[in-house]
């Protein structure tokens, strides 16, 4: 019976590997992988769960630290974290519906805002009513996480009714559209 020799195997597969390869490859193919591997940690790879959202309350915004879930007549309501002008629901319409006689705009302006009952963030567009005066009440003016105006999606303000039969500006509304990732 013939004994396993490592090292007469170990021989043949490199003598076979430098017979089929020059140092000038190894050493090119050497510095390529060496100059890559820095990359490798840059590459798109989902980390949705690597780092959870800090929501403490010492990582609030001011306007998430006050807000409330009971009264949307209030500009401290959940919701209008990222509002500008008069609430819907001081002026005979809803948080998320426009009053009578107003039509609401088809654009409008996004936030993302943190419920306090359930600690869980919420992307709200916020949509302007158009077609009548202002109503002039509960005015209020949230910047939470506002954007320059070079980015207008996230910039409350710009008069947002684009697209309706009037560009006349009369209340705001703050539709919850769903949970943020």
């Amino acid at each position: 019976m013939s004994k396993f020799n490592m090292d007469a195997l170990g021989e043949k597969l490199l003598r076979k590997f430098a017979g089929s390869t020059s140092r000038r490859s190894f050493i090119t193919k050497l510095g390529a992988t060496i100059v890559a591997a820095p990359v490798f940690p840059l590459l798109p790879v989902s980390r949705a769960n690597a780092a959870k959202p800090d929501r403490t309350p010492e990582a609030k915004t001011a306007f998430a630290r006050n807000a409330q879930t009971k009264d949307d007549t209030k500009c401290t309501y959940w919701r209008y974290c990222a509002i500008d002008g008069s609430l819907c629901s001081c002026c005979g319409g809803t948080a998320a519906s426009c009053p009578a006689g107003t039509e609401p705009s088809p654009v409008s302006w996004v936030g993302t805002c943190i419920n306090p009952d359930d600690g869980n963030a919420y992307l709200i567009a916020y949509r302007d009513c158009c077609g009548k005066s202002g109503c002039g009440q509960c005015g209020c003016d949230n910047t939470d996480r506002e954007t320059q105006l070079y980015m207008p999606q996230l910039n409350n303000n710009v008069i947002w009714c684009f697209g309706t039969s009037s560009m006349e500006y009369h209340c705001s509304t703050a539709v919850l559209v769903g949970k943020a990732q």
